[in-house]
């Protein structure tokens, strides 16, 4: 059946009503997503006061950083997975008391190995919260206006953590110190870790099949060897030999990956599912949006502060400016996706973000260019989080209940690995450019191309023509 998208479709307009119960439901799992996403963020600017304090080297600042990313991306799929068989409940609450255990011994650190620990299990918890919690709400919201809601609301916060994490973490350190970041995130697991037992339902796969090893053993090696590789070459370049390898390795093993699954009886990831075009042109769509927008922020923090030298916190009120309107985004991105579908809200959001970036070349040294700095990355910012709802969405779509861990574990794998990848394929050029001015606008220019070149391919891949009707996802009312 096909929606008539010359009439009003009232299911897909109006907002839909949550009762009491699914508003609390959603503020535990959203909570849990914003406070990971807040982890991302809300350390970095406190990176150069924390090394002088626990006797941490510049070079080794780099792994305060990448303890966390390499669990928290590494072992998504697995965990995903976990919860489709063990129980996504039982999972992500483990996770949120690891977490916060784990973030209260980073603010009690005495020393640099202890510190790094800290980061390394939070990484790990937050590998078991956000595929499980993603699960656990498109398990509880059936699909169709609901669900979109719900996870227009989760992008939302998942988008405000970032950028709430830029402008409080220097706020914090300056105010209470550098143990005040972890502190925070310390107090949101105290929050949401009592109320989730009595609110969460469990939820796992009927049949209980057995864990698939090798599928675990190589998939795991592999995002774990790409992410290391990634998050050293932003600082440090492709050049050293460890990055190399890590890369070499990391591709060996997702390739040897695919090849168990392709003969195991009980595998870890569904080939067939890989196969869907809405998971495979979904994910390609995501991966995009998440890489070249963080190559955006990075580029205009090196942009404001090192040729227009704002302070550290007038940079913090540009992104506050985008974090806000990518929140009156997140309010509206479900009813647009509603009226046209999520293939081409998607496919939409990338030629919005994509152009928009373009606006930024326009930047120069003159003062006047903050203000085409605010209005183009919080616009571009809107049509991101458009992409990272829709995307999410399309995804999820038509999947069974006792698959959504893996969907979501696919969703949020690629959002690790976005986020991961853009600064160390574009940043780069910025930062070893001559003129800094010069190498900006080459990364924006290369930027701009790949996101609209990806909206076209993704159009194609998903079928998304012009003027056409979206068929309505399986489960839809």
């Amino acid at each position: 059946m096909a929606i008539d998208t010359t009439s009003p479709v009232p299911d897909a307009l109006d907002t839909p009503r949550l009762s009491t119960r699914d508003k609390l439901v959603l503020f535990v799992l959203c909570a849990a997503q914003f406070m990971v996403a807040l982890d991302f963020s809300v350390l970095n600017v406190a990176l150069p006061v924390l090394g002088a304090d626990l006797g941490m080297s510049p070079s080794a600042l780099q792994w305060a950083v990448t303890a966390f990313a390499l669990p928290s991306g590494g072992f998504l799929l697995l965990f995903g997975r976990m919860g489709d068989l063990y129980g996504r409940r039982k999972l992500f609450l483990s996770g949120l008391a690891l977490f916060g255990a784990a973030s209260l011994l980073a603010t009690l650190a005495w020393d640099p190995a202890s510190f790094l620990a800290g980061r390394a299990l939070q990484g790990l918890g937050a590998a078991a919260i956000v595929p499980t919690g993603m699960s656990l709400l498109t398990t509880t919201f059936p699909e169709g206006p609901a669900r979109d809601r719900a996870l227009g609301i989760s992008g939302t916060l998942l988008s405000l953590g970032f950028t709430v994490g830029m402008v409080a973490g220097g706020t914090l350190t300056d105010t209470f110190g550098w143990r005040s970041t972890m502190g925070l995130l310390t107090l949101f697991a105290l929050i949401v870790l009592p109320l989730a037992p009595a609110l969460l339902p469990e939820s796992r796969t009927p049949d209980r099949p057995r864990l698939d090893v090798p599928g675990a053993i190589t998939v795991t090696g592999g995002l774990l060897a790409l992410i290391y590789a990634l998050s050293t070459a932003a600082d440090h370049g492709f050049g050293r030999a460890d990055v190399v390898i890590s890369l070499i390795a990391g591709l060996l093993l997702l390739a040897a990956f695919v090849k168990v699954e392709s003969r195991s009886a009980q595998p870890l990831v569904s080939l067939p599912m890989l196969r869907r075009r809405t998971v495979a042109w979904g994910n390609i769509g995501g991966l995009v949006t998440f890489s070249m927008m963080s190559t955006v922020v990075f580029v205009l923090t090196l942009y404001l502060q090192e040729i227009l030298h704002l302070s550290a916190f007038e940079t913090g009120l540009v992104f506050g400016v985008q974090g806000v309107l990518s929140a009156v985004a997140g309010t509206y991105a479900p009813r647009v996706i509603g009226r046209f579908g999520p293939r081409r809200t998607l496919v939409g959001s990338l030629v919005g973000q994509g152009a928009l970036i373009a606006a930024l070349l326009g930047l120069d040294t003159g003062n006047w260019s903050v203000w085409l700095a605010t209005a183009a990355v919080s616009l571009a910012s809107m049509c991101h989080l458009g992409a990272i709802i829709s995307y999410g969405v399309t995804v999820t779509s038509g999947v069974p209940d006792e698959e959504q861990g893996l969907a979501t574990g696919l969703v949020t794998s690629t959002q690790q690995i976005g986020i991961t990848v853009g600064i160390p394929l574009l940043g780069v050029l910025a930062t070893t450019s001559d003129d800094l001015m010069s190498g900006v606008h080459t990364v924006l220019a290369l930027d701009t191309a790949i996101v609209l070149v990806a909206a076209a391919v993704v159009a194609v891949g998903l079928r998304v023509r012009s003027g056409a009707v979206e068929p309505e996802p399986l489960g839809a009312r």
